[in-house]
């Protein structure tokens, strides 16, 4: 039925809905909304926000409107769809009150799909909403955000179960292990980081490079973080020099053609690795190869497209910089640094987030001490 004789309007800035409409009518509303935030789990890879956002506007109408018409299944697919569209929005543009809205839509579509009625498709919407709790957890300082979403991902595990749905089981594996790599950065133990280390080691038995390449490069990049962090706090270079080598795999099948934004994640936490390494060795070389390794990234990472990518990268390179500065003489490479720390700390301040303001803050002081030491000299 044309959408004129039902009273049905669906626009960017207000919803309106016929008084009362039945069982074929909602199916098909809540198919057409569904479709609008389908790229967020078609296109990953892609920046998407500009595409998201207006679909993103008419859902939450949607659910804003005569959300009573439809069936609890439908509810809980309307919810997921804007927890999905919001998370992403909230992930690529370091926007943490779409993040807060994509958990908040997460918890109300497992209120309408429960466990005990549709197992899968409530697991499935508990690791989503550990994604969300991760993503904002990163940006706080705190633990309390994380170990909700290890709760969240515990969960899904529940039923995600290897023997069942293996590559589900993979996934949440590899989610798991990314919170736990988080909460490992900011605790002094290695625990954490040894735990994720394990749920990576899991995940890759089902997701192999036949298998789920993609899928398998996601692995091999976030497996490279937890041995790199490992890395740092140990004396050796064992652990580094197996995080470079994890990353170096992944970017045979994350290439900048094809998941531009994967890839570039991965050269800035190749750079990570390699910067680590360079404070090791005596020279330039490894500290140069992650100057070049952090300005790759910054060739997708865009302050316009994915503003806290790129000022995390600017940080990075930033302490790049300052290593090549204190080996060097004059002041060109701190000069540098401090342009890229306070590139990163503009970006921090604007977004709010507490734990990368303080981490910028310091690095910018201490570059900018070792240059007026380096003037003071005859």
């Amino acid at each position: 039925m044309p959408a004129e004789t039902t009273g049905y309007r669906l626009t960017q800035d207000r919803l309106e809905l016929p008084t009362d409409f039945g069982e074929d009518f909602a199916t098909a509303l809540t198919a057409v909304a569904l479709a609008g935030v389908s790229p967020a789990t078609e296109r990953q890879g892609e920046y998407l926000v500009t595409l998201l956002r207006p679909a993103i506007t008419k859902l939450d109408a949607l659910i804003a409107g005569r959300v009573d018409r439809f069936s609890p299944d439908q509810r809980g697919a309307l919810h997921h769809a804007l927890g999905l569209g919001s998370a992403i929005i909230g992930q690529q543009a370091g926007d943490n009150e779409a993040l807060q809205q994509a958990v908040a839509a997460y918890r109300a579509a497992l209120a309408e799909c429960t466990r005990e009625r549709v197992p899968l498709q409530w697991a499935t919407t508990q690791n989503n909403l550990g994604n969300a709790l991760r993503a904002l957890g990163g940006r706080e300082s705190g633990t309390g955000r994380l170990e909700e979403a290890v709760a969240a991902y515990c969960a899904a595990l529940a039923e995600f179960t290897r023997e069942r749905v293996p590559l589900d089981w993979a996934m949440t594996q590899n989610n798991l292990g990314n919170a736990l790599s988080t909460l490992g950065e900011r605790e002094s133990s290695v625990e954490r980081l040894e735990e994720a280390v394990a749920a990576y080691r899991a995940a890759l038995a089902e997701y192999t490079r036949e298998r789920a390449p993609l899928q398998w490069a996601t692995t091999q990049n976030n497996l490279g973080n937890a041995l790199a962090m490992l890395g740092e706090r140990e004396s050796g270079t064992g652990r580094l020099e197996e995080a470079v080598a994890a990353y170096r795999a992944a970017l045979t099948e994350w290439t900048r053609e094809r998941v531009p934004l994967q890839w570039a994640t991965t050269q800035n936490n190749l750079g990570n690795a390699l910067a680590t390494l360079g404070e090791r060795e005596s020279g330039t070389g490894r500290p140069e190869e992650a100057v070049a390794a952090y300005c790759a990234a910054l060739a997708e990472f865009t302050r316009e497209r994915v503003p806290l990518d790129w000022a995390m990268t600017q940080n990075n390179l930033g302490n790049a910089l300052s290593t090549l500065g204190e080996r060097e003489s004059g002041t060109g490479r701190l000069e540098e640094a401090v342009d890229a720390f306070r590139a990163a700390l503009g970006v921090f301040e604007e977004a709010g987030t507490d734990y990368y303001i303080q981490l910028a803050r310091g690095n910018l002081a201490r570059a900018e001490a070792l240059i007026a030491e380096r003037r003071r000299e005859p």
